[in-house]
């Protein structure tokens, strides 16, 4: 069974449940030999709970391997369809907290970009070609981003996203000449030992799928690599 000690659960009812991803992690198995955290979860459900034969464990959403913080899962099948649902339809709201070293071109804006894929270098880019006209197979990328503080030459970038497309919030900081600290893929000029990103997701705010109440699950970034410096604690929508 999967060592599941290290596991930080912050939220679980009998539909869902949602811990905080550390980096390294896949949110689900690709057949590599990197640790899932679905995996995780389902051991502890296990154990916990007393389950006999498999667990089941709906994935609704993913973060990159890169990537920190929230991850919600379903408990139950009739929490992942109304969870996919929610997700098709744009009514989750997903925060993610970002650390940059160049400083935003406006402290707060919309950024809008189509976004094309390159599954042989698992990789987006920005189609920036016939501005106005999109590229064949190109995907609309929309998020907002606020710059919330700044100190030790870092700059904390709140972001929320209007849609989720694949490496949407890298691709779209970059495109903007703001990278991500350590996020090589994407234009930073070194890659982290660990190959972590300084990216984060803060917070999921929805209505429960079963319960039909508001939900608002927020996880706090590591203590570490420069998010020591800011106190996101009490930081307002």
């Amino acid at each position: 069974m999967e060592d599941f000690t290290k596991l930080k659960v912050i939220y679980e009812d009998n539909h869902l449940i949602a811990v905080n991803k550390p980096t390294g992690y896949l949110v689900h198995g690709d057949g590599s030999d990197a640790p899932v955290l679905a995996d995780l979860v389902k051991a502890y459900i296990k154990v916990r709970y007393d389950k006999p034969g498999d667990v089941f464990l709906g994935v609704i959403h993913r973060l990159d391997r890169v990537v920190s913080g929230v991850v919600v899962f379903a408990r139950t099948s009739k929490a992942l369809e109304r969870m996919n649902k929610a997700m098709k339809e744009r009514t989750i709201k997903k925060t993610y907290l970002a650390l940059t070293e160049t400083v935003p071109p406006d402290n707060k804006a919309t950024l809008k970009h189509w976004l094309l894929k390159d599954g042989k270098k698992n990789k987006v880019k920005v189609w920036d070609q016939n501005p106005g006209k999109k590229a064949p197979d190109a995907k609309l990328a929309e998020l907002t981003y606020e710059l919330k503080m700044n100190y030790a030459g870092l700059n904390l970038l709140k972001i929320d996203l209007k849609t989720g497309r694949p490496h949407q919030i890298r691709a779209q900081l970059s495109a903007i000449g703001c990278t991500i600290k350590f996020d090589r893929k994407y234009g930073y000029k070194k890659a982290h030992p660990s190959k972590l990103i300084l990216l984060h997701a803060f917070r999921m705010s929805f209505e429960h799928p079963v319960k039909k109440e508001p939900v608002s699950i927020t996880c706090p970034p590591p203590k570490s690599e420069g998010w020591e410096f800011f106190n996101v604690k009490d930081m307002n929508d």
